[in-house]
C-alpha cells in the first residue's frame, strides 16, 4: 500500500523549496541591479555601419539582401545623421538606400595587399560619390597600415590619386598612434579619420572616456589646425577582458552614453562603432569583433539612451527559466526524502538549485553569444561536463545530506545471536584463488578452520596456477585439515574466478544453503559465519555481506592511504545505498542464499566483476541483500600502485559490462524500485565524470595549442562558460572531506592520503570506462598482495601515460601564460582549468612516489593502531 503523505510534510516541501527558489530569484535581482550612468540627448551624430546579419559573412559570399539593408538604414534614419561604410565593392545599395532615410555616407574603400581588388575598390569608391549626392566624405583604406597590408608610400600614392579624382574630403582611418608615427600622412588628406578604442589598450571602462579625450587632445596639439573625425569609437558588449579593460553590455552602455554626453559638449565629429553585431567578424578579429553594435545581430537594442540600464538585459529570463525548472525537483525530494531534517531538505534543494542554475546559464549561451560551428561544438562538450559534474555533484550531496541531516539509518541490521549446532544451516564457504602465494592462502584457510561455526565446509578451488611451488602446499594443508577441506587444482579452466566458483558449485555439499565466499588474502574472524547466517532466517533475504577491512596498513604510508580510501566506501556509502536495499555486493565476506544463487544463473562468466553483477541480479528478482557494518575478516591492501591501478580498472571495466548487461532493468520494466535504479545508474556518476575529464584533458590540450597556432581560428571560453564547472568541481572537492571526517573521525592527514590516491586513480577509472563501453569482454586481472617491487627502473612504467598527459596540461599552461601573459581573466581561468585537470595525473605521480618508500620499522601509537 502506498505511503500517505502527510499534510506538515507538503507545508515543510513548500515552505523550504519555496524559500530557496525566491532566495534565488532574490540573488539574481540583487547582482543585476540597474545602474545609473549620464543621459546624453537622444541624439547620435554618426554609425559605423556594416549590414551582415547574424549567419551572413563576406568571406563565404553570404550577402543581406535589398530588403534587410533597407530595412537597417530605415531604423538607423531614425537615430542617426550619418554612417560611415568600409568597403565599394559589396552591397553598392547602401549609399542609395542612405539617402532615401536621410543618411549621410562617409563611403570607403578596402585596401589591403591585393592590388587588383584595390584598384577596383578605388574605382567603385569614386563611382558611387559621382553618382550618390548624400556621399560627403571619402576613406581609402581601414587600418591597412596598421595591419602592414601597405606601405606609407603606396597608401600615398592611393589617396594623391583619389583627392586628384575627387572635390570630397578623402583621409584614411588609421588608430591615433599610427597617425603620431607618421606625421607625413597627414600632408596627403584632406582630414584626419582616427580610431580611439581604448578598450583594446587595457583601459578600464570608467577611466576609457578620458583617455579617449586625451588622445584625441594629443591629435588636436600635433596636428593644429587640422579637422579630425574619430572614425570608430566605442566598446564591446562581450568579449575577452584586456587587462582592466572588461567588455560588458554594462560597461558598453556606460562608454558610450558618457562618450555621446562629451561629444555634445565638445562638438566631436564621430562615428560609434558600430550600429550593428557583426557575428562574421570573430573569425578575422576573434571573438570581441562581434560585439560592437549597439544593436545586436537580430537589430534589437541592447541598451537605451536614457533611464537606467541593466547590468545584463537577459538575466530575467535566465532567473525565470532556473527558478521554474529547479522548483519541480526541489519539492520532489522534499517529499520524497523520510527522516531527512529541514536543514538536511535546505542543503539539498540549494545543491539543485545551484546545479540548475549553472545547466540553465551554460544551455543559454548559444542565445547570448555568436558561436562558430567551432565553439559550439566546444560548448556542446561542456554543457554535457556541466550536466555530468552536476549529477556528481547532487550524488554526492544527498549521500552527505543522509549522514550529516539524517537522525539514524532506516535499515541498520547489527551481528545476530549464535545458533545452537543443532540449529545451524549448512554452509559451503569457497575460496578460488590463482597464482597467490601459499602461505597467504593458508593464512586464510586456518583462520576458517578457527571459526566456532560448526556446520560448514571449505572449497578451495585453485584455477590456472602452473607453478607446483604455489598450489601444492596449499593442497597439503587443505589435506591435513580434514574431509571437509577440499582443495581443487583446474589447469585449464575459463571464466576466471567466475568460472572457479561455478566449478566449486557444482562440488559443493547438498546440505548447504549458504554459499560463502573470501578472498585469498582474507583472515576471518571466528564468529564470522555465527553471527551472520542468522539473518537467512527471513526468507526474503538472499545475500548477507559484510565489509572488506585491510590489515597489515599501518606501517607503510601507501598502504595505510589505500585503507583509509577503501574505508570510505563500506563506511559511507554501503549504509547510504543500504537505505534503499541497494548495495553493491563484492566478492569477499559475502554470503549467498544457494538456491537464489543456482535459480538466478549462478555467476556470471561474461562480467569480471561477477560479483557486482549478481547482486544486480538477485535484486531484479525482488530479493533482499542485507549489509552488517562490521568487521569480521581483513585483507591485503593492494602491493602497489601498479596493482591498485589494475584493480580499479577492472571495476570499472567490469561496471560497465554491467551497465550495458541490464540496461533495460535499470531504465525499463522490472521489479526494481527508484532508489535501486537511482543507485545503480548515478552510483557510476562519478567514473563517468573521471572518463570525461580525460577527454577533456586532452581536448584541453588540443585547443590550447590550436589558440596559439590559430589565434584568430580558435579563441578562449567566455568566462561564464568556466565559471559554473569551476564552481561545481570546487563544491564536489569539498564535501568528500567533510564527509570523511564526520561519518568516520579520520585524520586530516589520512583524509588527504585517501583523497590523493582517489585523485590518483582517476585516469585507470577513465580507460576502464572508456574500455567497458567499447569491448563487450574483458580478462579478469587478478590484483597482486603483499609487498610490492620497487626500484627507480619501476618507477615510471605504471604511471607513463599519467606522466605524459601531466607534462602536456603543464606545458599548454605555461606556454598559454608565457604567449598571453596573465592580465587576462580568461586566460587566468583557463590556465585554472588547465591546473585543475592536471591535479589526477600530479596525484598519480605523488601515488606511485609513495608506494616506492620504505615500510616504518617502528610502530604507530595504540590510537592510530586502533583506528
Amino acid at each position: 500500500m502506498k505511503r500517505q503523505i502527510s499534510f506538515a510534510r507538503i507545508l515543510m516541501a513548500l515552505f523550504v523549496a519555496g524559500g530557496v527558489a525566491a532566495i534565488h530569484f532574490g540573488l539574481w535581482a540583487v547582482m543585476n541591479q540597474p545602474v545609473s550612468v549620464v543621459e546624453p540627448l537622444d541624439y547620435i551624430d554618426g554609425f559605423s555601419y556594416s549590414p551582415y546579419r547574424r549567419d551572413q559573412t563576406p568571406l563565404r559570399g553570404i550577402y543581406p539582401s535589398y530588403d534587410e539593408i533597407a530595412q537597417d538604414l530605415s531604423q538607423l534614419g531614425g537615430i542617426a545623421h550619418r554612417i560611415r561604410t568600409y568597403n565599394s565593392t559589396e552591397n553598392p545599395e547602401v549609399s542609395d538606400l542612405a539617402g532615401q532615410n536621410d543618411l549621410k555616407v562617409t563611403a570607403g574603400a578596402w585596401i589591403d595587399t591585393d592590388k587588383v581588388r584595390n584598384r577596383r575598390e578605388i574605382g567603385a569608391l569614386l563611382a558611387d560619390a559621382r553618382l550618390h549626392g548624400n556621399i560627403d566624405r571619402l576613406m581609402v583604406g581601414n587600418e591597412s597600415l596598421l595591419r602592414a597590408d601597405v606601405t606609407i608610400p603606396e597608401m600615398i600614392e592611393y589617396l594623391d590619386e583619389v583627392r586628384e579624382a575627387t572635390d570630397l574630403p578623402v583621409s584614411t582611418a588609421e588608430p591615433w598612434h599610427v597617425w603620431l608615427k607618421n606625421p607625413e600622412l597627414a600632408d596627403h588628406v584632406d582630414y584626419l579619420a582616427v580610431h580611439l578604442l581604448p578598450y583594446h589598450e587595457g583601459v578600464p571602462a570608467d577611466k576609457a572616456v578620458d583617455y579617449a579625450m586625451a588622445r584625441y587632445q594629443e591629435l588636436l596639439d600635433a596636428f593644429p589646425g587640422r579637422a579630425i573625425l574619430i572614425g570608430e569609437i566605442g566598446w564591446p558588449s562581450k568579449g575577452p577582458t584586456i587587462q582592466a579593460a572588461v567588455a560588458s553590455e554594462e560597461n558598453q552602455a556606460r562608454f558610450v552614453r558618457e562618450f555621446l554626453f562629451r561629444s555634445l559638449c565638445k562638438n566631436l565629429d564621430y562615428f560609434l562603432i558600430e550600429a550593428y553585431d557583426q557575428p562574421w567578424k570573430i573569425e578575422i578579429e576573434g571573438w570581441a569583433g562581434a560585439y560592437w553594435g549597439m544593436f545586436n545581430a537580430d537589430r534589437q537594442l541592447k541598451f537605451p539612451l536614457e533611464g537606467s540600464v541593466d547590468r545584463n538585459s537577459g538575466w530575467i529570463d535566465d532567473a525565470i527559466v532556473a527558478t521554474v525548472f529547479a522548483l519541480v525537483p526541489m519539492l520532489l525530494l522534499c517529499l520524497a526524502q523520510r527522516g531527512m531534517s529541514m536543514f538536511g531538505l535546505l542543503w539539498m534543494c540549494v545543491l539543485v538549485q545551484a546545479c540548475v542554475t549553472a545547466i540553465v546559464i551554460s544551455a543559454r549561451l548559444p542565445a547570448d553569444y555568436y558561436f562558430t560551428l567551432r565553439d559550439l561544438t566546444a560548448l556542446i562538450g561542456l554543457v554535457f561536463g556541466v550536466m555530468l559534474t552536476a549529477g556528481v555533484l547532487l550524488t554526492n550531496g544527498f549521500e552527505f545530506a543522509e549522514v550529516f541531516f539524517k537522525a539514524r539509518w532506516r535499515r541498520a541490521y547489527k551481528a545476530a545471536e549464535p545458533l545452537p549446532p543443532e540449529q545451524q544451516p549448512f554452509v559451503s564457504v569457497h575460496l578460488a584463488c590463482c597464482n597467490e602465494p601459499p602461505e597467504m592462502v593458508i593464512a586464510t584457510i586456518d583462520s576458517l578452520a578457527a571459526m566456532d561455526y560448526q556446520n560448514f565446509e571449505v572449497l578451495v578451488i585453485d584455477n590456472n596456477t602452473r607453478d607446483e611451488a604455489l598450489w601444492k602446499p596449499v593442497e597439503a594443508r587443505m589435506a591435513e585439515l580434514g574431509p571437509r577441506f577440499r582443495f581443487f587444482h583446474l589447469l585449464p579452466w575459463p571464466g576466471f574466478k567466475a568460472g572457479a566458483l561455478n566449478f566449486g558449485l557444482k562440488q559443493t555439499d547438498p546440505r548447504a544453503t549458504v554459499v560463502g565466499v573470501v578472498d585469498a588474502d582474507y583472515v576471518v574472524t571466528p564468529d564470522w559465519l555465527s553471527a551472520l547466517i542468522p539473518h537467512f532466517h527471513d526468507e526474503k533475504v538472499a545475500v548477507v555481506q559484510a565489509p572488506q577491512a585491510h590489515r597489515e596498513w599501518e606501517r607503510h604510508p601507501f598502504r595505510r592511504m589505500c585503507n583509509w580510501e577503501f574505508e570510505g566506501f563500506f563506511r559511507i556509502g554501503m549504509h547510504h545505498r543500504h537505505e534503499r536495499n541497494a548495495l553493491i555486493q563484492h566478492g569477499t565476506m559475502t554470503l549467498v542464499r544457494r538456491s537464489r544463487l543456482e535459480s538466478s544463473g549462478s555467476w556470471s562468466e561474461w562480467c569480471i566483476c561477477e560479483d557486482t553483477e549478481l547482486g544486480l541480479r538477485l535484486l531484479e528478482n525482488g530479493d533482499e541483500l542485507r549489509y552488517i557494518d562490521r568487521v569480521f575478516g581483513r585483507g591485503l591492501t593492494p602491493a602497489s600502485f601498479a596493482a591498485l591501478k589494475s584493480q580499479r580498472f577492472r571495476w570499472a571495466f567490469g561496471a560497465m559490462q554491467i551497465l550495458k548487461g541490464h540496461w533495460r532493468s535499470l531504465f525499463g520494466r522490472s521489479k526494481l524500485d527508484s532508489g535501486q535504479r537511482y543507485h545503480f545508474i548515478t552510483g557510476w556518476f562519478s567514473w563517468f565524470g573521471d572518463a570525461l575529464q580525460l577527454v577533456f584533458a586532452m581536448g584541453a590540450i588540443a585547443w590550447t595549442a590550436a589558440m596559439l597556432i590559430w589565434p584568430k581560428l580558435f579563441s578562449l571560453p567566455v568566462t561564464i562558460m568556466l565559471a559554473p564547472v569551476l564552481g561545481l568541481l570546487v563544491a564536489k572537492a569539498a564535501m568528500g572531506p567533510i564527509l570523511y571526517r564526520r561519518a568516520m573521525d579520520c585524520p586530516w592527514a589520512d583524509i588527504a592520503g585517501a583523497s590523493l590516491v582517489s585523485l590518483g586513480l582517476s585516469h585507470s577509472i577513465a580507460r576502464g570506462v572508456i574500455a567497458g563501453l567499447t569491448h563487450k569482454r574483458g580478462v579478469f586481472l587478478r590484483t597482486a598482495k603483499g609487498r610490492g617491487e620497487s626500484g627507480l627502473a619501476k618507477f615510471f612504467q605504471p604511471i607513463r601515460e599519467e606522466m605524459y598527459l601531466l607534462v602536456a596540461l603543464i606545458a599548454a599552461a605555461w606556454a598559454m601564460i608565457m604567449l598571453r601573459g596573465t592580465q587576462n581573466i580568461e586566460v587566468v581561468l583557463w590556465v585554472t582549468m588547465l591546473g585543475l585537470q592536471s591535479l589526477p595525473y600530479l596525484a598519480a605521480v605523488g601515488c606511485q612516489f609513495i608506494a616506492q618508500l620504505p615500510e616504518r620499522a617502528e610502530s604507530l601509537p595504540a590510537q592510530a593502531q586502533a583506528a
